[in-house]
């Protein structure tokens, strides 16, 4: 299997290089990334639970998918991509924003990411991969925000800071699903 890489980027998201995806990991620096959230006719979010074998955050909830774009890859061919490959769903996705947050990982690794977020609707339920993705739900956003409050070490660290910087912007397309 090759080495995966990242698109290293400054602040204004122009790309200044690629690396080796660990090696980003370990060195902290800042790279392109996207996470989707899907949501269901009555407004609830798909969270995925991380798979045990993950390389950081194994079993933590997360929202629906998030990854990486390769080098040369629209954020919506990655995100489509990532999504059938994790989640087993073809939806169609609108880019809403993008956020820049750098949190400490398990394993001395650090997230540092332009992330780019995208919106989903449907009333399908995936088929996971095993391989990604341990387990599914659906939850509202008042369920989650209560769990969040009440098991904060249940969750990936920059679903945390995603919710806690755009909380408005998240509800809001939550509420556009119903």
């Amino acid at each position: 299997m090759s080495d995966e890489y990242v698109i290293l980027v400054d602040e204004q998201d122009n790309e200044i290089g690629q690396l080796e995806k660990m090696e980003a990991h370990r060195l902290g620096l800042l790279h392109r990334a996207f996470s989707i959230i899907l949501f269901n006719h009555k407004g609830e979010m798909l969270l995925q639970q991380r798979a045990a074998h993950k390389y950081h955050s194994p079993l933590l909830w997360t929202n629906t998918c998030c990854s990486h774009q390769r080098p040369g890859e629209s954020n919506q061919a990655a995100a489509k991509r990532r999504l059938n490959e994790e989640m087993g769903m073809e939806v169609e996705l609108t880019e809403s924003f993008s956020f820049l947050y750098k949190a400490k990982l398990d394993q001395g690794l650090t997230e540092h990411e332009l992330d780019h977020v995208l919106f989903g609707y449907t009333n399908e339920n995936p088929v996971i991969n095993t391989e990604e993705v341990a387990s599914y739900k659906w939850i509202s956003m008042e369920a989650l925000l209560h769990d969040l409050d009440g098991r904060p070490e249940a969750y990936t660290e920059w679903f945390k800071i995603l919710l806690n910087q755009h909380l408005e912007k998240i509800t809001k397309a939550a509420y556009e699903s119903v």
